[in-house]
């Protein structure tokens, strides 16, 4: 490894706060993501303006530095410096149950990742030797290369096993010792035999295949985390080495063939039907919700929970039909809303980084257009949900469906060549023609609009009416520059400049006259409108949408005009942080590229109804 990435992980794990602070740590396509003891030791402006750090985020308890396609190099040279990390964190216990269990599923399902693509492309490399007749599915080259492939989702419970236990702090090497007698040939004579079978006489063994499965091996494993923790405190240490893991298999062995397999195996068969029935009866509606919000998912790190349950398909009945298709036509579609950017901002960084996002982006790898192009514009945005969900629904309708797991970029389309046929093949062609297509027209007609051709200077060139804006103070308070805000985004300006209070006083109101657009259902913020074309965004605490509106009060509605100086929204500001959550109120300007200058006019304590911000054309 290079010494560049030796230095650039030294400085992360230093501006995390060290070793010490840092519970976990684990990647994805192009970021590290930790889990951290305290958040407040982190060094948030040196770890955005690091080299080799594109930015920084903090995402429902998770610290993620985007590092670029490269991530994984440096993650070979963090994981040394952390050392043995301890997830089991009371912290971690503290975050909301949905995200322990996406975080659990992220964090046994991503190791493997690498492995399944790669087995995946095998597949389709398999799938074309046999549509263009090269060999024959009799061939002895066609069962190797089979073998090639199909070895990883043969012994997947095996690196299931491992997975999770690395997530659960067990040994996976035992983990891996107790699954792989689910799948010793014995047993696999027992099934075939299918006579009953009972252990000592009296107890029975349920006769279930476990090859090719997924949730058996992460059951047995959960329940072996505990068993193993057990004998450790209860054996001495002076013969712990060989009596915990001969107790921890006996008692295993006969719990995962007694109990947790036949359960597990119960649960993966009524997944199956739910599968199937999908696939027959409703098979438009998985596609055409991955294609139309998968980017808001990757915001959320929602996706990490859902992904899975194409793996699960594939193991259950040999395809996905769930994440594969709908993936691959959101990716293509932002990809393309990136490129149509590139062509016609006529900002040069803006162009440089939608145009290396669009080529990632056909590759896969839809970070950098979400984060750099997506979100700061938002009419990208828009365009590519709405052309992945219509390329997605016409995957759906079709039954368009992947023999292999892989990444959701353009070379993924060989993945969808099997059966002995190309008609999977053709249809996710036009599934993808159809979000290309449409999310372009649509990035296209948007751009007329919001981005601002500064070449034409002509008033009959303007068609929304803007003009120079003072927004005054929402809320008395500490006014401070958008920059020291406690959330990467915000601070980031991602999603437009203006500035934020922390707040001495519990009423929003009015910064100027215009009207309501957006009202939040959880009443954490609300969207604005100026008479003179400012669309404003007054976000209430960070991270409070998890309150579900519990401590906030709105007194108007979408569409309301309102004057400077309404009331707009009440909060409990001491509640809310006896919670846990900061209180800063970014007021953010989410059109900034309509304008030429935003200027952030005084700071420090303000009262309400006070000239802040001026916005000028």
């Amino acid at each position: 490894m290079s010494q560049k990435y030796q230095e650039l992980a030294k400085e992360i794990v230093r501006l995390l706060g060290g070793k010490e602070n840092i519970l976990d740590v684990y990647h994805c396509q192009t970021r590290l993501r930790f889990k951290l003891n305290d958040s407040s030791k982190v060094n948030k402006d040196e770890l955005e303006h690091l080299d080799g750090v594109t930015m920084y985020l903090v995402n429902a308890g998770v610290h993620q530095v985007v590092i670029g396609t490269h991530v994984k190099e440096v993650f070979e040279e963090v994981e040394p410096l952390v050392g043995t990390l301890n997830s089991q964190n009371e912290e971690l216990e503290k975050q909301p149950f949905v995200q322990r269990v996406i975080d659990f599923v992220a964090g046994v399902f991503q190791p493997i990742i690498p492995a399944l693509s790669g087995a995946g492309m095998v597949k389709a490399v398999l799938a074309l030797l046999i549509v263009f007749k090269v060999i024959t599915n009799t061939s002895q080259t066609y069962i190797l290369l089979n073998t090639f492939a199909d070895g990883v989702f043969y012994f997947l419970p095996l690196m299931l096993a491992f997975t999770t236990a690395q997530k659960l702090k067990a040994n996976p090497i035992l983990a891996v010792g107790v699954i792989a007698m689910m799948l010793h040939p014995n047993w696999i004579g027992f099934v075939t035999a299918g006579k009953s079978v009972h252990f000592f006489e009296f107890i029975p063994f349920t006769l279930a295949n476990y090859t090719y499965s997924v949730i058996p091996a992460i059951l047995v494993v959960f329940a072996q985390s505990y068993v193993e923790k057990f004998f450790n405190k209860v054996v001495p240490k002076s013969v712990e080495l060989v009596f915990v893991p001969m107790l921890t298999f006996l008692v295993m062995g006969t719990l995962a063939f007694s109990v947790l397999g036949p359960i597990g195996a119960l649960i993966g068969n009524g997944l199956a039907s739910v599968f199937t029935y999908l696939s027959v009866n409703a098979s438009w509606v998985p596609a055409l919700l991955i294609g139309g919000l998968l980017p808001i998912m990757v915001m959320f790190g929602i996706h990490n929970g859902i992904a899975p349950l194409g793996v699960m398909q594939m193991a259950q009945l040999g395809y996905d039909s769930i994440f594969g298709p709908g993936a691959l036509c959101s990716n293509m579609a932002q990809a393309t809303a990136s490129a149509v950017v590139a062509f016609r901002t006529k900002n040069t960084k803006t162009k440089q980084i939608a145009a290396s996002g669009a080529i990632t982006g056909y590759m896969g790898i839809t970070e950098p257009i979400l984060y750099g192009v997506s979100l700061p514009k938002k009419y990208p945005l828009y365009a590519s949900m709405i052309g992945g969900a219509l390329g997605g629904l016409y995957a759906g309708l079709s039954h368009v469906h992947r023999f292999a797991t892989g990444s959701s970029g353009l070379p993924a389309v060989l993945l969808y060549i099997g059966d002995n046929t190309m008609v999977f093949f053709w249809n996710i062609m036009i599934a993808l023609v159809i979000s290309i297509v449409s999310t372009a027209i649509i990035t296209y007609i948007l751009s007329l609009k919001y981005e601002k051709d500064e070449s034409i200077k002509v008033p009959e060139a303007k068609q929304v009416l803007l003009s120079d804006t003072t927004i005054y103070n929402p809320i008395q308070g500490n006014v401070i520059p958008m920059n020291l805000v406690k959330d990467s985004v915000f601070a980031s300006e991602a999603l437009g400049k203006g500035f934020a209070v922390e707040p001495s006083d519990e009423v929003v109101v009015a910064p100027f006259d215009g009207k309501v657009v957006t009202v939040f259902p959880t009443k954490h913020a609300i969207g604005l409108l100026s008479d003179t074309g400012v669309e404003l965004l007054i976000h209430i605490g960070l991270n409070t949408v998890e309150l579900d509106g519990q401590y906030f009060t709105t007194y108007v509605s979408v569409g309301d005009s309102i004057v400077r100086g309404q009331k707009l929204v009440s909060f409990e500001k001491d509640k809310i942080e006896e919670k846990g959550y900061i209180t800063q109120i970014p007021i953010v300007v989410t059109n900034t590229a309509n304008f030429s200058t935003i200027t952030l006019m005084n700071q420090g304590e303000i009262t309400a109804n006070q000239p802040v911000l001026k916005v000028e054309i």
